[in-house]
């Protein structure tokens, strides 16, 4: 237990025990858990209490008295203000071993289940990764001009940032270029955000805008975009409403998974994973497990643009992707001819947040399965398996905890065993934990 020194009556010493999934220092004080923002486990540190719940308390670090061995220098001099980063403070790899126990904590604490092996974490770039992005803008006059970045820790403010680590070079410098262009503007208070699309070709920038650019502005925005190498877009609604303002003689964007002989064309308002290197490893090990072979029906669940679907049919099986967007499902339809797997693949609309047993099993038999699902999980899915119960379902999650109570449902209601799982540091110096989960039928 934290010991209870203190230097006023909202100063304790602590005890850090661990790090929780949101990268905040977990103490105990007279047994009840506080939440040291910045603290890394095995830290003893000086900490005032900034507010208190019935259930736990909230702190901030004054002094640390024993640092962790795993502290390191932030290489970005915004970190602890902008909230695009919360981990930077920890090695790597010791981040990557908080999201591995995070996992099999959730697992055995919120689904009461445990996996029967821990597969090694996925890694990739440490800097640089972000390939999508969206950064606020805002204007402010007390800064002379506009900010352009990620929102401030734990707020609604735009950051007042110069430079991003995360973001790949040649957008990570752009953030000042960007200020100045922007407060030039006629709109500069007409243009809330700036969506990044790195592909393989070329690099799109979606300006949302609310009012029409004027002449000079449009000037303006050719020659950044001629400077810079850059595609620009103008988005004046929802993400349907993106067009190509200039040039308009531009190679699409793509990505690319070199182990399945697969290239994927995306718009830059569709959703792709952030880090393409990652992706293509998370894609190599889901196929892995799920191994795909002729004569097989597979089933992909929140398919999206294709991303696994593609590869389940590179490996000969009959894959049937199901998404809820019907933009996404054009786009994957597309994505399909476009790889010559168009023979081999299907794609349905559903909503598959109110599937039942009775509309679930209406896709058909299926010898294995995998789901995708965004951060909710896929519990409707999940708890319909019962008339098809595919032998293997590999699971990709965004979310360990609901990953966790959906793994409590295949394992101890569906009849599955978790035979393996594992991290997949999709963000690094994020506290965001993704991960991969293999179920197989016992």
């Amino acid at each position: 237990m934290a010991e209870k020194l203190s230097l006023s009556r909202h100063t304790k010493t602590l005890l850090v025990e661990s790090v929780d999934h949101e990268a905040m220092g977990v103490a105990r004080l007279d047994g009840k858990v506080v939440f040291v923002d910045g603290a890394l486990p095995n830290e003893r540190v000086k900490a005032t209490i900034t507010k208190e719940k019935t259930a736990f308390n909230l702190a901030q670090i004054d002094t640390i008295l024993a640092a962790s061995p795993t502290r390191t220098t932030p290489r970005c001099p915004h970190f602890g203000r902008c909230g695009g980063c919360n981990m930077q403070h920890a090695q790597a790899d010791a981040q990557v071993a908080f999201k591995q126990r995070i996992l099999e904590d959730n697992l055995e604490r919120i689904g009461k289940v445990k996996s029967e092996t821990i597969l090694p974490p996925i890694y990739g770039p440490e800097w640089g990764y972000r390939h999508r992005a969206r950064l606020s803008v805002r204007y402010v006059a007390k800064k002379g001009g506009v900010l352009v970045g990620f929102h401030e820790k734990s707020s609604s403010f735009v950051a007042d940032m110069h430079e991003c680590h995360i973001l790949p070079p040649h957008i990570g410098c752009l953030i000042d270029p960007l200020r100045e262009l922007i407060t030039q503007l006629s709109i500069h208070d007409r243009l809330p955000q700036v969506e990044v699309a790195v592909g393989e070709r070329v690099t799109i920038l979606v300006l949302r805008i609310l009012a029409l650019p004027s002449h000079e502005d449009e000037h303006l925005i050719k020659a950044f975009a001629d400077s810079h190498h850059l595609v620009i877009w103008f988005q004046t609604k929802g993400p349907d409403s993106a067009q190509a303002f200039y040039p308009l003689d531009f190679p699409g964007l793509t990505y690319s998974l070199p182990d399945f002989g697969v290239t994927m064309p995306f718009s830059p308002t569709e959703f792709t994973q952030v880090n393409p290197q990652v992706n293509r490893s998370l894609v190599t090990r889901a196929m892995t497990h799920l191994d795909p072979r002729p004569g097989e029906r597979i089933v992909d669940l929140f398919c999206g643009l294709g991303n696994f679907t593609l590869p389940i049919a590179r490996g000969g099986a009959r894959v049937l992707g199901v998404e809820g967007n019907p933009q996404l499902i054009e786009r994957a339809y597309h994505n399909a001819e476009f790889n010559g797997l168009r023979s081999l693949v299907e794609f349905r609309t559903m909503n598959l947040f109110t599937v039942t047993e009775e509309s679930f099993s209406e896709l058909g038999p299926m010898d294995k399965l995998l789901i995708d699902p965004p951060r909710d999980g896929a519990i409707a899915v999940v708890n319909s398996l019962g008339k098809v119960l595919p032998k293997k379902v590999v699971y990709v999650s965004c979310n360990p905890s609901t990953l966790a109570r959906d793994a409590q449902v295949m394992v101890h209601q569906q009849g599955y065993k978790l035979r393996a799982a594992g991290v997949v540091n999709m963000f690094p110096h994020t506290a965001h934990v993704e991960s991969v989960a293999i179920f197989e039928r016992a």
